[in-house]
């Protein structure tokens, strides 16, 4: 499918287009989306081209299951609804945050289904190119999807430009990109934690450094210097609005983040098992080793106990006195 864009041989009969005239990096260029699944968007006015090369973004459309059966469709008045055994309540704790040294991505590992741990090993941080990295908080199989199909659009736009689409112009595509599903099941919310580089030729901008964007499967785009996503993130912002400065170093930040996610897990119950965690600098992203909780629990409890004897000695020192 990247072959027929980037040649030209995308206008075949299964890809039905919609669309959208948008900027995306404050330019003129407009894209091409595809109308995902089938779900009867209007067509909008063709875009014109910039510098000669269409901007199409492309999305395969899923087969009408009814045509591949040969069934006959439901009635209109009725409903085919499938209820699940059990409700799947989603869980999860995700952060990231900007400082001094750079971006940095925190996450645990577990994926759980309602009451059931689904996977304790889980990859909650996905890298999408040299310089961002994406944390992923909702269904499994909807951020996978998503994570994908933002990877290669980026990686057709820098094919057709020779240069790299920007953190901001990123999620500005995946927002628009996910703005047709507001109102369905989809349950997608993605932290954009990455580092803009200035292009070769190009003289500086103040939109080059460190960036940490949020974007959700309504269409939602904030960018702030500090998102926690999930249902641990009440805990993991405890420990970050405490402890947060600018001024950090690279261990006190990794520190921190350890420590957020750990303090979300101990009280999360649909959080826990490891955390991953990535630094993001000018010079693109590097992964920590993933660490075991239990480790950080049992080095909590031994602080503890040493808080607890220095007070009984301090107290019994007072009392001789």
């Amino acid at each position: 499918m990247a072959l027929e864009d980037i040649c030209g041989f995308s206008d075949t009969p299964v890809h039905h287009k919609w669309s959208l005239a948008s900027n995306f990096e404050d330019t003129t260029s407009s894209f091409h989306v595809t109308d995902y699944y089938n779900f009867g968007l209007r067509r909008l006015k063709k875009p014109g081209r910039n510098g000669g090369i269409p901007l199409d973004f492309f999305i395969p459309s899923l087969p009408n299951i009814a045509s591949v059966n040969h069934r006959p469709r439901p009635p209109a008045n009725r409903s085919v609804t499938a209820r699940r055994p059990f409700p799947l309540c989603h869980g999860t704790t995700t952060l990231g945050f900007i400082f001094q040294g750079g971006v940095i991505a925190a996450a645990d590992t577990r994926a759980s289904a309602g009451g059931l741990v689904a996977c304790p090993f889980v990859h909650k941080i996905t890298p999408i190119h040299s310089h961002l990295v994406v944390t992923s908080s909702g269904s499994g199989a909807d951020c996978m999807l998503w994570e994908r199909i933002l990877a290669r659009e980026i990686r057709l736009y820098q094919l057709r430009h020779r240069r790299r689409l920007s953190i901001r112009g990123t999620a500005k595509l995946l927002s628009f990109m996910l703005h047709p599903f507001k109102g369905t099941e989809l349950c997608v919310a993605l932290t954009l934690c990455g580092w803009d580089k200035e292009a070769v030729g190009h003289s500086a901008s103040p939109n080059t450094g460190p960036k940490l964007i949020y974007v959700c499967s309504d269409g939602a785009r904030l960018q702030g210097d500090v998102f926690s996503v999930g249902s641990g993130s009440p805990y993991a912002y405890g420990v970050l609005d405490r402890d947060l400065r600018w001024s950090l170093s690279k261990e006190e930040a990794v520190s921190l983040a350890r420590e957020a996610v750990f303090r979300a897990t101990h009280r999360d119950a649909y959080s826990g098992n490891n955390v991953d965690l990535f630094h993001i600098t000018a010079q693109g992203w590097s992964q920590r080793k993933r660490e075991d909780l239990k480790e950080e629990y049992y080095r909590d409890m031994e602080r503890r106990a040493k808080v607890v004897e220095e007070r009984k000695k301090a107290t019994a020192l007072d009392a001789l006195e």
